[in-house]
């Protein structure tokens, strides 16, 4: 996919699922359940284990699926670069960091840095950044969105961290681009049971439930 292609992926469900610490055993099966329910953006955080290996698998198992792996945790240019030329197709960060940006542009991929602030918002999107990860989006909550999207609507905002089926309307309906979804779609005890069948109908509504909330705010 080219750049584009891959920044319309990530808003066409809204969701960019956060795989951190996961068996690498499981990652197939996982990965599957996720897709089949909808998901089309696989974040694996570069603080898991093996974390170069197991995008190498994700982007072997989703070549011919249109779903897009990505790394997250993205400390420094460094590491953006290891993930990218093991296939990342998107880099995430916590923080901002110029140097990732830059890196991320150059090899023309999509940089989606983590601010909190206007002014660190405003910093990130002048220097080329695709998306803004809003973190931590729990501390912050929809109604943070909501005013910040009043004078910088031009940025794309994806709040992540305690995001689940319970806010993540609120989220959507305050203005946000996507949502970055960890513990809100990948159930533990689902994992542990190899119940991916039920994960896959948690996925499906997780999936219904932004579009529901996108809808909404088109109509009103």
């Amino acid at each position: 996919m080219n750049k584009n292609q891959v920044m319309q992926a990530i808003e066409d469900t809204g969701i960019i699922v956060i795989i951190r610490g996961m068996e690498p055993a499981k990652m197939a099966k996982i990965a599957n359940a996720l897709v089949a329910g909808g998901i089309k953006a696989l974040e694996v955080t570069m603080n898991s284990s093996q974390p170069l290996k197991m995008i190498e698998e994700l982007k072997a198992f989703t070549v011919d699926t249109d779903a897009i792996v990505g790394a997250g945790t993205v400390l420094d240019a460094e590491t953006a670069r290891a993930a990218i030329l093991s296939g990342a197709e998107f880099i995430l960060g916590p923080n901002l960091n110029l140097d990732v940006i830059a890196l991320a542009n150059r090899y023309n991929k999509v940089v989606i840095p983590g601010v909190m602030t206007p002014t660190e918002m405003m910093t990130a999107w002048e220097a080329g950044a695709d998306f803004l990860k809003i973190f931590p989006a729990n501390n912050l909550g929809p109604g943070f969105i909501k005013n910040v999207q009043a004078p910088l609507g031009q940025v794309k905002l994806i709040p992540t961290g305690g995001i689940n089926m319970d806010n993540a309307s609120s989220y959507i309906e305050a203005g946000a681009v996507a949502l970055g979804v960890g513990g809100g779609i990948l159930d533990k005890e689902l994992i542990i049971k190899e119940d991916y069948k039920a994960l896959t109908n948690k996925v499906s509504n997780f999936c219904k439930t932004i579009k529901e909330a996108r809808e909404k705010n088109s109509c009103c």
